[in-house]
């Protein structure tokens, strides 16, 4: 059963595009992209809130997404966060 994962970020005031750029230059996206059973990783900007971000995650299983945490820039994702983002709220389904 793939699951789904909608990942709401707010970043500090005015640091959204510093975050997606540092991610970008990471390689963090094109990485996750290549892990088995990802079937979908993408960014989206809120037009309503300049400091707002979505990712929508769909993995093959839940397995696979629990390997994906465990990956290397993963952690550097982390470590971006904690720079540039305020809050984050994930939500979780599953669909066949």
């Amino acid at each position: 059963m793939n699951m789904v994962l909608c990942v709401s970020y707010i970043a500090k005031p005015g640091m959204r595009e510093a975050f997606l750029k540092e991610i970008e230059s990471l390689g963090i996206q094109e990485k996750v992209e290549r892990e088995a059973g990802c079937i979908r990783y993408e960014y989206y900007r809120s037009v309503r809130n300049e400091d707002e971000l979505l990712l929508v995650e769909k993995w093959e299983s839940e397995g696979h997404q629990a390997e994906h945490v465990k990956q290397p820039h993963m952690a550097a994702l982390r470590e971006l966060k904690e720079q540039y983002v305020v809050s984050t709220h994930v939500e979780k389904s599953f669909c066949i």
